[in-house]
């Protein structure tokens, strides 16, 4: 089977793709990823083949163009609206409707038996349709994005079909949804369960991390330390989110038998400024590496790593900056399994933070409905049976499309 792999061009959108395309390689399947300059190291760093189509988006030059002197969008935008959310799609229209000729044209040369893209890369359901071979969409986790939008995008991008000989925007035939159940959106669109597998990337196992594994022999911090992990994630620092990452780790200092390990890039750390005695500034690091030796989660509710914590069982704060991270930071409080901080007075306050993380670490209910996540993330269908479901789904339209030719 050939699989042609296709992305919106953020690299975090890409990311959650990545064990299901090793899946179908390593069943034998011919996979290819396109994209755009923006997403390519990221896949050139999970070993996947890849071909480069249109030029770089620029998306967070984009994003720093919505802000105001230097105010995070929390700032200035607050929470969003459901007329905010209504207005996503617009960007993804203009992109699609840019986009659809280039890889339509590849494809057609390619000759994919299968497309697979991630939730809001519309242009892979009308590429999949001209061809007549199934689309399949990987969500990233909660979901409140991509049924809303698609449903949205259906009228702006009716020419755009018509163009191409389709009556109007397609479904998907699968949406794959790495979700734990009772932390997905209630009012989501029905999914296909499949087992989230965490990967941020790939990276080298840290020194500090091997020199205390192989004193303890074990993944636990040493001195019976209980350690929090403070990850916001590349683009929130990149949108103004130093001082916030400054106030977050002081918000840590003097809390007893308590580490803070953050992930910071190491241009950031001259504004981060003076660290309290028990915080640790690391490398970003694929967090699978440390995270089963961690009590707790501090981060900025992206949803592959609302999704990471879960699959390991971690309590988790969320301090939600934009778009579909205040709808992640809602549903972990929801289960239980987390709290939230969701306005930008209560995120710049260090006491606040402090109560938080205090409360993480001191609950048991909060541990318990973690651990209700983890168990039920470990009880998801494994990607392997996935692949087989997709085979079959592929088999299923050549055989139609045999049928048709007589």
């Amino acid at each position: 089977m050939r699989v042609l792999v296709t992305t919106t061009p953020l690299s975090t959108h890409f990311l959650p793709l990545v064990p299901l395309a090793c899946a179908l390689r390593a069943a034998g399947h011919e996979v290819l990823v396109a994209g755009q300059p923006d997403v390519l190291d990221a896949v050139r760093s999970a070993g996947l083949n890849q071909v480069t189509i249109g030029e770089r988006f620029h998306t967070q030059d984009r994003m720093l163009g919505l802000l105001r002197g230097d105010e995070r969008l929390i700032h200035t935008y607050g929470r969003p609206t459901a007329e905010d959310m209504a207005g996503y799609p617009d960007t993804w229209v203009e992109h699609t409707a840019s986009m659809v000729p280039r890889y339509l044209d590849f494809a057609r040369a390619f000759r994919p038996d299968l497309l697979v893209s991630d939730p809001l890369d519309f242009k892979s359901l009308i590429v999949a349709a001209v061809l007549g071979v199934p689309s399949v969409h990987h969500r990233w986790g909660v979901d409140p994005l991509s049924g809303p939008m698609r449903r949205s995008a259906r009228d702006p991008l009716k020419a755009v079909c018509e163009s191409v000989g389709l009556a109007g925007l397609p479904d998907p035939d699968v949406v794959l949804d790495p979700c734990p159940p009772s932390l997905q959106l209630p009012e989501a669109d029905p999914g296909t369960p499949v087992r989230h597998f965490p990967y941020n990337g790939n990276g080298e196992l840290p020194a500090w991390l091997r020199e205390e594994w192989q004193a303890r022999g074990d993944r636990r911090p040493p001195d019976g330390r209980r350690r929090v992990v403070v990850s916001m994630g590349a683009r929130t620092l990149d949108l103004n989110g130093v001082p916030l990452m400054r106030r977050v780790l002081g918000a840590f200092d003097g809390l007893q038998g308590v580490e803070a390990l953050a992930t910071v890039e190491e241009r950031y750390r001259e504004g981060v400024g003076p660290l309290p005695a028990n915080v640790r500034l690391i490398e970003p690091t694929p967090l699978h590496f440390f995270l089963d030796g961690c009590s707790a989660m501090v981060h900025h509710g992206g949803t592959g790593t609302v999704t990471t914590a879960a699959a390991y069982g971690l309590p988790q704060l969320a301090l939600p900056q934009l778009a579909d991270q205040f709808a992640n930071a809602d549903r972990l409080t929801a289960t239980g399994a987390g709290l939230m901080l969701d306005t930008a007075a209560a995120q710049d306050d260090p006491a606040q933070v402090r109560a938080a993380v205090e409360r993480l670490l001191s609950q048991p209910g909060l541990a318990a409905a973690a651990e209700g996540l983890r168990r039920e993330t470990e009880a998801m269908p494994v990607t392997s049976r996935v692949v087989t479901d997709l085979e079959r789904l592929a088999a299923g339209y050549r055989g139609r499309d045999r049928a048709a030719h007589g």
